[in-house]
């Protein structure tokens, strides 16, 4: 046991004098604070390298799951801010995606990310102003009177008139 500690340390102090010459020779340090960073990047690499993991936090969200999603805004698991659209907040607090949030929450993937009143009132201005809908000349030139060969034929039959 005491020769996996005494490779372990001669590692972590090869590791160690990798580290620091590397940041001495690209980093003005004083021959005064050098003692100081070696012996801190060698405590670093001694805790890391340390058996026993940390205990890693257990997410707790701002505000219960089942209570996130309301009529009128979305409360972000993150920080707790209710929000009409939560997207461009994640990106830009937290920059994470729409799914990488879900996966961190353990959301449904159809969980939104847009309040319920604010998405129905942008589909129901979509659809006064016509969006998704064909040009009205498109839905009569189904078939063949709408292609190329059609408009040939046209042609040639008033040319024989």
């Amino acid at each position: 046991m005491s020769e996996d500690r005494a490779v372990d340390k001669s590692e972590l102090l090869s590791l160690t004098a990798e580290i620091v010459a590397s940041h001495v020779s690209n980093n003005p340090v004083s021959p005064n604070d050098l003692t100081a960073v070696i012996q801190s990047v060698f405590d670093k690499l001694s805790e890391l390298a340390q058996d026993a993991p940390k205990k890693t936090e257990e997410l707790v969200p701002a505000v219960p799951i089942k209570k996130s999603v309301h009529d009128d805004y979305i409360v972000c698991l993150e920080d707790g801010k209710k929000l009409k659209m939560l997207k461009r907040h994640l990106k830009t607090a937290y920059n994470m995606t729409p799914d990488e949030y879900r996966a961190k929450w353990g959301l449904s993937a159809d969980y939104p990310m847009v309040a319920p009143a604010y998405a129905r009132k942008r589909q129901e201005l979509a659809r006064k102003i016509g969006l998704g809908r064909k040009p009205a000349g498109a839905a009569k030139g189904r078939g063949k009177a709408g292609t190329k060969a059609a408009t040939k034929a046209a042609k040639a039959e008033a040319a024989a008139e």
